[in-house]
């Protein structure tokens, strides 16, 4: 496959989708727990059906968006967001919220990513949504750099402390 995109198609999500959205969703969640072992969970055997039930709850909900990525067939990535009201705990007006962006390590570098983000931006604006926002690990560098790419500014930085003492690092 060329990295133009031109074998790549994005569109939305279906049920048939869901077992492979559930492997990338584990993924999602594992490759965050190796960021941070102590904020993240970590993925389980179970983890793939688990996120495969969640985002199948979301398919038919009006204010989700989910989109895969594929290639002959074959799903590449997926990008997962929805449209939000007021948010008083995050001091935020309406947007919409990008929740989930992964693509298979086999076609990472390839654009998938960026398609993704380009397509569900897009989809957002269309349906009326101010502004859209998303949280990314902070040791998630790669995504960063992407999000940058696409216009994302920093503006909120989570910061997390253990309250088990043993687990504490003396930094």
């Amino acid at each position: 496959m060329s990295g133009d995109g031109s074998n790549i198609k994005i569109r939305e999500a279906a049920n048939a989708d869901l077992p492979h959205l559930g492997r990338l969703g584990a993924l999602l969640v594992q490759e965050h727990h190796d960021f941070d072992r102590q904020r993240f969970l970590a993925a389980k055997n179970r983890t793939p059906q688990e996120y495969a039930c969640f985002l199948g709850t979301r398919l038919d909900d009006r204010d989700a968006v989910i989109l895969v990525a594929e290639t002959k067939g074959e799903a590449m990535g997926y990008v997962y967001g929805e449209i939000e009201g007021y948010d008083y705990m995050s001091l935020r007006g309406p947007a919409g919220v990008l929740n989930d962006l992964i693509v298979d390590p086999a076609y990472r570098g390839q654009g998938v990513g960026r398609l993704l983000l380009d397509t569900i931006i897009s989809r957002l604006k269309s349906r009326g949504v101010p502004r859209v926002v998303l949280s990314t690990a902070a040791k998630n560098e790669s995504a960063q750099r992407l999000f940058a790419r696409s216009g994302f500014r920093p503006t909120m930085i989570e910061m997390t402390r253990e309250l088990d003492e043993t687990e504490q690092s003396n930094e």
